[in-house]
Protein backbone atom coordinates (compact mmCIF):
# COMPACT_ATOMS: atom_id res chain seq x y z
CA UNK A 1 0.00 0.00 0.00
CA UNK A 2 3.30 2.22 0.92
CA UNK A 3 4.06 2.17 -2.53
CA UNK A 4 0.93 3.01 -4.21
CA UNK A 5 0.53 5.73 -2.10
CA UNK A 6 3.60 6.98 -3.51
CA UNK A 7 2.33 6.98 -7.19
CA UNK A 8 -1.15 8.33 -7.25
CA UNK A 9 -1.34 7.39 -10.93
CA UNK A 10 -0.75 3.49 -9.97
CA UNK A 11 -3.17 4.02 -7.22
CA UNK A 12 -5.87 4.94 -10.12
CA UNK A 13 -5.29 1.94 -12.55
CA UNK A 14 -4.98 -0.86 -9.34
CA UNK A 15 -8.33 0.68 -7.91
CA UNK A 16 -10.04 0.90 -10.67
CA UNK A 17 -9.49 -2.53 -12.01
CA UNK A 18 -10.40 -3.79 -8.12
CA UNK A 19 -13.53 -2.19 -8.16
CA UNK A 20 -14.46 -3.10 -12.15
CA UNK A 21 -13.96 -7.22 -10.63
CA UNK A 22 -15.99 -6.41 -7.79
CA UNK A 23 -18.29 -5.44 -10.32
CA UNK A 24 -17.86 -8.28 -12.40
CA UNK A 25 -18.34 -10.11 -9.17
CA UNK A 26 -21.82 -8.37 -8.68
CA UNK A 27 -23.02 -9.11 -11.68
CA UNK A 28 -22.48 -12.91 -11.72
CA UNK A 29 -23.74 -13.05 -8.01
CA UNK A 30 -27.01 -11.12 -9.41
CA UNK A 31 -27.17 -14.31 -12.10
CA UNK A 32 -26.65 -16.71 -9.38
CA UNK A 33 -29.83 -14.81 -7.24
CA UNK A 34 -31.97 -15.77 -10.51
CA UNK A 35 -32.45 -19.20 -9.80
CA UNK A 36 -35.65 -20.41 -8.29
CA UNK A 37 -34.31 -21.42 -4.55
CA UNK A 38 -32.71 -17.93 -4.01
CA UNK A 39 -34.17 -15.09 -3.45
CA UNK A 40 -33.36 -11.01 -2.51
CA UNK A 41 -35.09 -8.54 -0.51
CA UNK A 42 -35.16 -5.87 -2.61
CA UNK A 43 -36.50 -3.41 -0.03
CA UNK A 44 -33.93 -4.84 2.67
CA UNK A 45 -31.25 -4.83 -0.24
CA UNK A 46 -31.63 -0.77 -1.01
CA UNK A 47 -31.42 -0.12 2.46
CA UNK A 48 -28.78 -1.57 2.84
CA UNK A 49 -27.19 -0.58 -0.41
CA UNK A 50 -27.96 3.12 0.41
CA UNK A 51 -26.57 3.19 3.81
CA UNK A 52 -23.21 1.61 2.54
CA UNK A 53 -23.04 4.92 -0.43
CA UNK A 54 -23.47 7.02 2.30
CA UNK A 55 -21.02 5.81 4.64
CA UNK A 56 -18.75 5.73 1.44
CA UNK A 57 -19.48 8.94 0.75
CA UNK A 58 -18.93 10.44 4.19
CA UNK A 59 -15.40 8.83 4.81
CA UNK A 60 -14.38 9.28 1.10
CA UNK A 61 -15.06 13.39 1.92
CA UNK A 62 -13.14 12.99 5.44
CA UNK A 63 -10.34 11.78 4.01
CA UNK A 64 -10.44 14.70 1.01
CA UNK A 65 -10.77 17.14 3.99
CA UNK A 66 -7.41 15.17 5.88
CA UNK A 67 -5.18 15.46 2.96
CA UNK A 68 -6.73 19.13 2.26
CA UNK A 69 -5.40 20.19 5.71
CA UNK A 70 -2.19 18.68 5.98
CA UNK A 71 -1.46 20.01 1.93
CA UNK A 72 -2.56 23.44 3.76
CA UNK A 73 -0.20 22.90 6.84
CA UNK A 74 2.59 22.21 4.31
CA UNK A 75 2.36 25.40 2.74
CA UNK A 76 2.26 27.16 6.20
CA UNK A 77 4.74 25.37 7.29
CA UNK A 78 7.01 26.78 4.03
CA UNK A 79 6.07 30.60 4.66
CA UNK A 80 6.57 30.18 8.64
CA UNK A 81 10.68 28.51 7.83
CA UNK A 82 10.74 31.37 5.02
CA UNK A 83 10.05 34.16 7.23
CA UNK A 84 11.93 32.54 10.18
CA UNK A 85 14.73 32.56 7.80
CA UNK A 86 14.72 35.87 6.61
CA UNK A 87 14.38 37.55 10.18
CA UNK A 88 17.53 35.56 11.85
CA UNK A 89 19.52 36.71 8.44
CA UNK A 90 18.52 40.44 9.35
CA UNK A 91 19.50 39.94 12.91
CA UNK A 92 22.77 38.70 12.10
CA UNK A 93 23.60 42.21 11.43
CA UNK A 94 24.45 42.16 15.84
CA UNK A 95 27.52 40.10 15.28
CA UNK A 96 30.93 41.76 14.47
CA UNK A 97 30.82 42.20 10.86
CA UNK A 98 33.77 39.15 10.10
CA UNK A 99 31.40 36.34 12.18
CA UNK A 100 28.57 38.39 10.59
CA UNK A 101 29.68 37.67 7.05
CA UNK A 102 30.50 33.75 8.14
CA UNK A 103 27.04 33.45 9.05
CA UNK A 104 25.56 35.00 6.75
CA UNK A 105 27.67 32.48 4.22
CA UNK A 106 26.11 29.27 5.98
CA UNK A 107 22.59 30.81 6.72
CA UNK A 108 22.72 31.28 2.45
CA UNK A 109 23.68 27.33 2.31
CA UNK A 110 21.32 26.67 4.84
CA UNK A 111 18.54 27.76 2.73
CA UNK A 112 19.78 26.04 -0.40
CA UNK A 113 19.40 22.79 1.14
CA UNK A 114 15.78 23.73 2.46
CA UNK A 115 14.99 24.64 -0.78
CA UNK A 116 16.38 21.25 -2.05
CA UNK A 117 14.16 19.54 0.26
CA UNK A 118 10.97 21.30 -0.88
CA UNK A 119 11.87 20.97 -5.12
CA UNK A 120 13.79 17.27 -5.43
CA UNK A 121 12.11 13.32 -5.32
CA UNK A 122 15.60 11.95 -5.51
CA UNK A 123 15.57 10.08 -2.46
CA UNK A 124 19.44 9.92 -2.34
CA UNK A 125 19.66 13.66 -3.03
CA UNK A 126 17.40 14.15 0.26
CA UNK A 127 19.43 11.80 2.50
CA UNK A 128 22.41 13.87 1.76
CA UNK A 129 20.60 17.25 2.01
CA UNK A 130 19.35 15.85 5.50
CA UNK A 131 22.69 15.13 6.64
CA UNK A 132 24.18 18.62 5.68
CA UNK A 133 21.23 20.43 6.75
CA UNK A 134 21.85 18.70 10.43
CA UNK A 135 25.73 19.68 9.92
CA UNK A 136 24.76 23.50 8.79
CA UNK A 137 22.48 23.81 11.86
CA UNK A 138 24.93 22.82 14.29
CA UNK A 139 27.99 25.75 12.59
CA UNK A 140 25.15 28.32 12.80
CA UNK A 141 24.61 28.00 16.10
CA UNK A 142 28.31 27.70 17.10
CA UNK A 143 28.51 30.82 15.08
CA UNK A 144 26.39 32.79 17.36
CA UNK A 145 26.37 31.27 21.01
CA UNK A 146 30.25 32.69 21.71
CA UNK A 147 28.69 36.25 21.03
CA UNK A 148 25.51 35.69 23.33
CA UNK A 149 28.02 34.09 26.13
CA UNK A 150 30.21 36.95 25.74
CA UNK A 151 27.43 39.56 25.63
CA UNK A 152 24.68 38.41 27.34
CA UNK A 153 21.64 41.17 26.85
CA UNK A 154 18.12 41.27 25.25
CA UNK A 155 19.61 41.33 21.96
CA UNK A 156 21.89 38.31 22.53
CA UNK A 157 18.87 36.44 23.81
CA UNK A 158 16.67 37.59 20.29
CA UNK A 159 19.68 36.57 18.24
CA UNK A 160 19.78 32.53 20.04
CA UNK A 161 15.73 33.16 19.83
CA UNK A 162 15.33 33.33 16.26
CA UNK A 163 17.95 31.01 15.03
CA UNK A 164 16.14 28.48 17.45
CA UNK A 165 13.22 30.06 16.01
CA UNK A 166 14.93 28.26 12.48
CA UNK A 167 15.60 25.38 13.48
CA UNK A 168 11.58 24.78 15.23
CA UNK A 169 10.47 25.75 11.88
CA UNK A 170 12.78 23.19 9.67
CA UNK A 171 11.57 20.56 12.31
CA UNK A 172 8.01 21.35 12.22
CA UNK A 173 7.94 21.23 8.62
CA UNK A 174 9.49 17.75 7.88
CA UNK A 175 7.11 16.35 10.69
CA UNK A 176 3.82 17.34 8.60
CA UNK A 177 5.67 16.39 5.33
CA UNK A 178 4.88 12.74 6.84
CA UNK A 179 1.82 13.12 8.27
CA UNK A 180 -0.16 11.59 5.61
CA UNK A 181 -3.04 9.68 5.71
CA UNK A 182 -2.81 6.24 7.45
CA UNK A 183 -2.66 3.54 5.31
CA UNK A 184 -4.90 1.25 7.29
CA UNK A 185 -7.00 4.14 6.44
CA UNK A 186 -6.37 3.75 2.64
CA UNK A 187 -7.35 0.27 2.67
CA UNK A 188 -10.56 0.24 4.47
CA UNK A 189 -11.57 2.92 2.44
CA UNK A 190 -10.44 1.22 -1.01
CA UNK A 191 -12.32 -2.30 0.77
CA UNK A 192 -15.64 0.00 1.34
CA UNK A 193 -15.47 0.74 -2.17
CA UNK A 194 -15.16 -2.62 -3.63
CA UNK A 195 -18.15 -3.59 -1.71
CA UNK A 196 -19.95 -1.64 -2.79
CA UNK A 197 -19.33 -2.01 -6.31
CA UNK A 198 -20.32 -4.71 -5.05
CA UNK A 199 -24.11 -4.47 -3.91
CA UNK A 200 -24.52 -1.90 -6.94
CA UNK A 201 -24.09 -4.08 -9.80
CA UNK A 202 -26.15 -7.05 -7.40
CA UNK A 203 -28.81 -4.33 -7.31
CA UNK A 204 -28.70 -3.31 -11.10
CA UNK A 205 -31.42 -5.21 -13.22
CA UNK A 206 -29.77 -4.75 -16.51
CA UNK A 207 -25.95 -6.13 -17.17
CA UNK A 208 -25.23 -2.97 -18.73
CA UNK A 209 -20.54 -2.55 -19.01
CA UNK A 210 -21.15 0.82 -19.76
CA UNK A 211 -23.66 1.97 -16.52
CA UNK A 212 -21.51 -0.03 -14.29
CA UNK A 213 -18.16 1.34 -15.18
CA UNK A 214 -19.50 4.91 -13.78
CA UNK A 215 -19.05 4.51 -10.35
CA UNK A 216 -15.62 2.31 -10.46
CA UNK A 217 -14.25 5.01 -12.72
CA UNK A 218 -15.41 8.03 -10.36
CA UNK A 219 -14.74 6.56 -7.13
CA UNK A 220 -10.66 5.67 -8.48
CA UNK A 221 -10.64 9.35 -9.87
CA UNK A 222 -11.82 10.60 -6.62
CA UNK A 223 -8.79 8.25 -4.97
CA UNK A 224 -6.60 9.66 -7.14
CA UNK A 225 -7.33 13.15 -6.21
CA UNK A 226 -6.59 12.73 -2.38
CA UNK A 227 -3.27 10.73 -3.02
CA UNK A 228 -2.27 13.36 -5.37
CA UNK A 229 -2.63 16.05 -2.51
CA UNK A 230 -1.35 13.80 0.15
CA UNK A 231 1.82 12.99 -1.45
CA UNK A 232 3.69 16.01 -1.03
CA UNK A 233 6.82 14.38 -3.08
CA UNK A 234 5.20 13.03 -6.39
CA UNK A 235 2.17 13.22 -8.73
CA UNK A 236 1.47 16.94 -10.13
CA UNK A 237 -0.26 18.54 -7.15
CA UNK A 238 3.10 19.37 -5.12
CA UNK A 239 4.16 22.46 -2.71
CA UNK A 240 5.89 25.19 -4.27
CA UNK A 241 8.30 26.80 -2.04
CA UNK A 242 7.19 30.44 -3.60
CA UNK A 243 8.46 31.82 -0.26
CA UNK A 244 11.88 30.25 0.27
CA UNK A 245 13.08 30.68 -3.50
CA UNK A 246 11.82 34.73 -3.37
CA UNK A 247 14.04 35.25 -0.20
CA UNK A 248 16.48 33.18 -1.61
CA UNK A 249 16.20 35.57 -4.74
CA UNK A 250 16.81 38.37 -2.30
CA UNK A 251 19.78 37.56 -0.23
CA UNK A 252 21.65 36.33 -3.93
CA UNK A 253 21.12 40.09 -4.91
CA UNK A 254 22.87 41.12 -1.61
CA UNK A 255 25.96 39.04 -2.18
Amino acid sequence: MAALLEHPFLLFLVTLVLLCAASRTGVAFRRWLRKPDSALDEDHFDLVLGATLTLLGLIIGFTFSMSMNRYDQRKDREEDEANAIGTEYLRLDVLPSKDARIARILMREYLQRRMIFYTTRDTELLGRCHAETSQLEAKLWIAVLPYAQAQPSGISALLLSGMNDVFNSQGYAEAIWKNRVPGPAWSLLIALAAFSNFLVSCRSQKNRAGVLLVLPVVLSISFFLIAEIDSPRSGIIRIHARNLESLTNVLSAEE
